[in-house]
């Protein structure tokens, strides 16, 4: 593998897990007191809408979890019903 590709492959990894961890924090934060972690259904549901609505976040958790709240209105149909729960 060159070197090129690899430093690529890093980069999404920590870009992917970057996501993650946002949409673990916005989970969380509009979940109130309770603390629990994002689950598989839920990452699901708003990875998308955070590369299509706060791409140029990545992979800032802080900001990312901001641009969620922001976007609430432009979320998808599923990953709003996650916000609401």
């Amino acid at each position: 593998m060159k070197p090129d590709q690899t430093r690529s492959r890093t980069s999404a990894g920590r870009a992917r897990m970057a996501v993650a961890l946002g949409l673990c924090l916005a989970l969380a934060a509009t979940a109130g007191a309770r603390a629990d972690i994002a689950t598989p259904e839920q990452k699901r549901a708003c990875t998308p809408d955070v590369y299509r609505l706060c791409a140029g976040e990545i992979p800032n958790v802080r900001a990312i979890t901001a641009c969620l709240r922001r976007q609430k209105a432009n979320l998808s149909d599923a990953c709003r019903a996650v916000f609401e729960q």
